[in-house]
């Protein structure tokens, strides 16, 4: 891929909370198309990479270009200010766990994805490709969250982040928690989701989950990078992290 396409750059980027700093200088570069896996252990700094790019650390220092807009800012006056801007950018983060709200239906979680306008205007058309990923929500669209076993609502998170109008989906531990069936059925929907000229990072501690399936892995260790972390890296799975 052409350097022309980058839909993310991250130079000199670390950050953390309080006095901890856990992300190092790190320096990479996403394509638009590609999906990239991001694994290591807990604690690693995968996570805090991710709160990092959408602003949500506690302090931060260095560049970040999403679509070549820097959206990076220093964070000194509270997380989280600048990160519906990074939003409207083209960033849609989907957390791991349950992040939902149980007393809404699956359909308010998948409309409450449609953050910015033209993603609002295209909301039934966005839940229609959504379903088609999902075909298990078909029948729950008015069911309250809360009532769902543990893979339906990991549906219903992972459905709401791709509702965006997004450039880059970062998506956190999706098998974290399920069944290892359950959890490759909900990795193989993500690959297969359609990204055109969007890109998707999936961290992930399973590297079987992610071997051969995506454009390259990276490796997080400690805050830092494993391997060349840069535009020209090739596949790499990262076993030692």
């Amino acid at each position: 891929m052409s350097e022309g396409t980058a839909v993310l750059r991250v130079k000199g980027l670390s950050a953390g909370y309080g006095p901890m700093r856990v992300l190092h200088d790190l320096d990479f570069v996403i394509h638009a198309g590609e999906r990239v896996g991001l694994v290591g252990l807990n604690g690693h700094g995968k996570s805090t990479l991710f709160y990092a790019i959408a602003g949500l650390t506690g302090w931060q220092r260095g560049s970040i270009l999403l679509n070549g807009v820097e959206v990076g800012r220093t964070r000194s006056q509270g997380p989280g200010r600048y990160t519906h801007e990074v939003v409207r950018q083209g960033l849609a983060l989907i957390p791991q766990g349950d992040e939902i709200f149980h007393g809404l239906t699956v359909e308010e979680h998948l409309d409450s994805g449609a953050f910015t306008p033209r993603a609002w205007k295209e909301r039934s058309q966005r839940k229609d490709r959504v379903l088609a990923i999902f075909p298990p929500l078909r029948k729950l669209m008015r069911t309250p969250v809360g009532r769902l076993s543990g893979g339906e609502r990991r549906m219903v998170s992972i459905g709401r982040g791709l509702m965006a109008e997004a450039a880059l989906f970062l998506v956190d531990e999706p098998s974290l928690g399920l069944a290892p069936k359950i959890g490759k059925g909900v990795m193989d929907a993500l690959i297969g989701v359609d990204l055109g000229q969007s890109a998707m990072v999936i961290a992930e501690q399973n590297v079987a989950l992610l071997e051969g399936r995506v454009d390259r892995v990276i490796g997080m260790h400690a805050g830092k990078l494993k391997g060349e972390a840069g535009a020209s890296m090739t596949l790499q799975t990262a076993r030692s992290t």
